[in-house]
């Protein structure tokens, strides 16, 4: 079964992200792009929301009616690394951190959770990131929470999936070296996940195909994360090739977002950058839309294909919306419960 979708519908689907008010400041690229937003806002939002249209008839319409609260929520997992305690790894793995010699870490990491555990203790996995065994942890969440029909939990639970899913997609998190601060290119987890999708995705094409069932979802974490990981050396590489090629001033420029006068990455460097990559950021974007579709799939089957119709007029419940006003109270105060790239001051 397939389902198609008119482009006209595709681009009505597309949008545009605002600035929050903040004081009048001069801030830094690398400040202003954290890697503690995989993908930024603005994609971790684009994913999810085109994830839905992935779905089979049967999940399809209870998904667009809630799809501004996927949407909208699809960056809560960012916004807990400020409020929860052992979020953080979560969105992440320093894969080449257990590389040895000319071994590759794929082959030394066991991919089974407690298998790994034995191998490197749990505190080593914690402090290198475990973002494809959480996927494990979340599909089975979700898939709990279909069982129960619980609406509150398919919708937090279905945006959540989706952000660790897109994160897992993007290859600056699968590298100790993730932010380019071991090879002087600090700012690059910035440039790559959240500059260039925000000058470019518009024109993207967005036609991915349909959701289809994942048999074995912890591998299919691992592929992603190898996918991703295989992509480290070209993203560094083809920065730094460029940077020695054009002048400083021209690789950044001031813009101002609101009340905000930030240093970015110019628009001339990210359109070389973008190129040069080959569609690369295109590609992972489109693939992390599948899979968060595909596991959002999968979840539900496993659950028993439960009828979403019944739910689907169910709106989300005020302690839902509680725990959305105590979460950005948190993530306002800015004090960082984890790794990010913003700027040492």
């Amino acid at each position: 079964m397939t389902y198609a979708i008119s482009s006209s519908f595709v681009l009505s689907l597309l949008f545009f992200l605002g600035s929050s008010t903040q004081k009048h400041h001069v801030a830094s690229a690398e400040h202003n792009q954290s890697c503690a937003h995989a993908w930024g806002f603005f994609g971790h939002k684009r994913i999810n929301r085109m994830a839905v249209f992935t779905l089979p008839p049967e999940m399809v319409g209870f998904y667009k009616y809630h799809i501004e609260y996927i949407t909208e929520h699809a960056v809560d997992a960012d916004k807990r690394r400020y409020a929860v305690e052992g979020e953080a790894p979560r969105h992440y793995i320093d894969i080449d951190h257990y590389a040895v010699n000319d071994a590759s870490p794929f082959d030394l990491v066991p991919r089974q959770w407690f298998k790994a555990v034995e191998k490197y203790s749990e505190d080593t996995l914690q402090a290198y990131g475990i973002v494809p065994w959480y996927l494990d942890v979340m599909m089975a969440k979700l898939t709990h929470a279909f069982k129960t029909k619980n609406v509150d939990l398919i919708l937090k639970y279905s945006a959540d999936l989706g952000h660790y899913v897109g994160d897992a997609h993007v290859p600056l998190h699968t590298t100790k070296n993730y932010n380019g601060q071991l090879t002087n290119q600090y700012g690059i987890h910035g440039l790559w996940e959240s500059r260039l999708p925000e000058l470019f995705a518009e024109n993207y094409d967005y036609f991915v195909g349909k959701a289809s069932y994942v048999k074995n979802v912890i591998d299919y974490a691992w592929d992603v994360v190898y996918a991703s990981h295989m992509c480290v050396d070209s993203v560094l590489l083809i920065e730094k090739e460029l940077t020695e090629e054009m002048p400083e001033d021209a690789k950044y420029v001031y813009e101002t977002r609101g009340t905000a006068t930030m240093r970015n990455y110019s628009k001339e460097f990210s359109k070389m950058y973008h190129l040069r990559l080959n569609q690369m950021v295109e590609r992972r974007l489109k693939a992390s839309i599948l899979g968060v579709g595909s596991m959002w799939y999968t979840a539900w089957v496993n659950a028993g294909q439960p009828d979403l119709n019944a739910l689907i007029n169910t709106k989300p419940s005020a302690q839902l919306e509680q725990e959305k006003e105590e979460l950005n109270e948190e993530y306002n105060k800015k004090k960082a419960k984890g790794r990010v790239c913003e700027h040492d001051h």
